[in-house]
């Protein structure tokens, strides 16, 4: 994973050396011109408030037109936009951080996805058999612990959930595993515990599973788990787009956050969760503003399990 990590962070840099930001020049625009951008987003439930805010015409209202791009993860993401393929994408903060300590030019410029801060209450947790031993976070030392991706964050939050209850984070083992595949998993035993998030902690919970830890909740108070990004490039050379567009955001994530009938809604639009169980599923929270004190957290948990080599610099993600 690292290997790959730092093929992705080269490839990057090289594509900010030869893209151009995707911005236009003043001269070449007019105030009243339409602008159309793509952003970068996945296929969860996280991303909900953007196509919600699409929908109501939050970002029409600014004279942005949004074409909005799925991919698998941060891996394709981050240098679409260092290229200017996409103006703006979302991601872990996690993998921002990553980022930002080696060199890539990306400034986060909107808030994403949250936990809801309530342990047993939050979009994410961690699953076990039914009948498992395991009862809580200090339980998963020296056990096995499936996760979508290995070094990221999270390895990290279920490993500070586990140190702030006692346990021993070093000694548990961490499997790379699809979230689709994790609820089989567990069901022959190849895994002792599975970090999911929605959906699949509900499908995870329909097949027996429980769940004994929520690790973005314990891991800090109110995790700021993703967020809205985009590279230094086009905040320098078109600063009102990138205002249109965080305003725009925040409005949806405002929207998203006191209509949750509508945001379970829109889900059937990018996602394939099924129509059954989208009104028992938890939403992440959706703030308005990102929890900086959190994002500092999740810096100092990526140092001290050693994902860097050098102590982020949590201000410099920032304008």
């Amino acid at each position: 994973m690292r290997r790959k990590l730092a093929l992705l962070l080269s490839t990057a840099l090289l594509l900010t050396a030869c893209g151009d930001g995707g911005g236009q020049s003043a001269d070449s625009r007019s105030a009243d011109a339409t602008r159309k951008i793509t952003v970068g987003v996945i296929p969860i439930l996280d991303v909900a408030p953007i196509y919600l805010g699409v929908q109501k015409g939050f970002f029409s209202e600014r004279k942005l037109e949004v074409k909005l791009e799925l991919a698998q993860g941060g891996a394709a993401i981050v240098p679409a936009v260092l290229s200017g393929q996409f103006q703006f994408g979302f991601s872990n903060n996690t993998s921002l951080l990553l980022a930002q300590t080696r060199g890539l030019p990306l400034k986060i410029v909107a808030p994403g996805s949250s936990s809801t801060g309530t342990p047993g209450k939050d979009f994410a947790g961690v699953v076990v058999p039914d009948g498992s031993p395991i009862k809580s976070s200090t339980d998963l030392s020296g056990k096995s612990v499936a996760i979508n991706t290995l070094n990221n964050i999270s390895d990290t939050v279920v490993r500070e959930a586990v140190r702030k209850a006692g346990g021993d984070p070093r000694s548990v083992k961490f499997v790379e595993l699809p979230f689709p595949e994790m609820p089989a998993a567990l069901a022959n035993g190849r895994v002792d515990a599975a970090f999911v998030v929605e959906p699949f902690l509900t499908i995870a919970r329909n097949q027996k599973g429980r769940d004994i830890a929520s690790a973005y909740a314990e891991a800090t108070p109110n995790l700021s788990v993703a967020t809205y990004f985009t590279s230094d490039q086009l905040i320098k050379s078109d600063p009102e787009l990138v205002k249109a567009f965080t305003e725009a955001m925040v409005k949806s994530q405002e929207y998203a956050a006191t209509h949750p009938d509508e945001t379970r809604q829109v889900l059937s639009t990018y996602t394939s969760i099924g129509a059954e169980i989208i009104p028992t599923l938890t939403l992440p929270a959706f703030p308005t503003q990102v929890n900086r004190e959190s994002v500092q957290a999740l810096a100092d948990m990526a140092e001290r399990d050693g994902l860097v080599t050098k102590p982020p610099q949590v201000s410099a993600l920032f304008q």
